[in-house]
């Protein structure tokens, strides 16, 4: 059971303030020691934000990004692509009333929000695909297959 107390000597935190600096430390720290690994899976750093959370899986023939964005509905996302660059964003703002409230405790976050993925090569940014059911959202990239150099004759005179 959560306790709600009233206390004016606490001063409040913000969650996300807390701990986006241990997501970017986290994400320097994988960067450093695995410089390979952003183009292995596709997934740039955090790039100052790390909401909303994902899940990245790789199958045969695609790339998923699942993500948990509850309390939006699909009109108030955005899925581009652009210069390789995979980037979700959505607007949170007025989601809920709390005009004329006086805020005890805030953990709901009620913001914009921009994540972005680096697409590798391999991946067709031009048939992305997504479904956004109960709060969850799953984007699916389709892979390519490599180029394969042509070859051809010269003829000799």
């Amino acid at each position: 059971m959560t306790k709600v107390v009233f206390n004016r000597t606490i001063p409040m935190i913000d969650r996300d303030s807390f701990l986006t600096p241990f997501d970017k430390l986290f994400d320097q720290m994988v960067t450093q020691h695995y410089p390979d690994i952003a183009k292995s899976i596709g997934v740039t750093p955090m790039q100052g934000s790390a909401y909303p959370k994902v899940n990245v899986y790789e199958y045969d023939d695609k790339i998923g990004i699942v993500a948990e964005i509850p309390g939006l509905n699909k009109k108030q996302l955005d899925i581009s692509v652009e210069d390789g660059i995979l980037t979700i964003s959505g607007d949170k703002h007025n989601t809920f009333e709390d005009d004329g409230a006086k805020v005890l405790r805030r953990e709901l976050k009620q913001s914009s929000f921009k994540r972005q993925f680096e697409l590798g090569e391999l991946l067709d940014g031009k048939s992305v695909s997504a479904n956004f059911k109960d709060g969850v959202l799953s984007v699916s990239i389709p892979k390519t297959e490599p180029e394969k150099p042509e070859k051809h004759s010269v003829n000799i005179s």
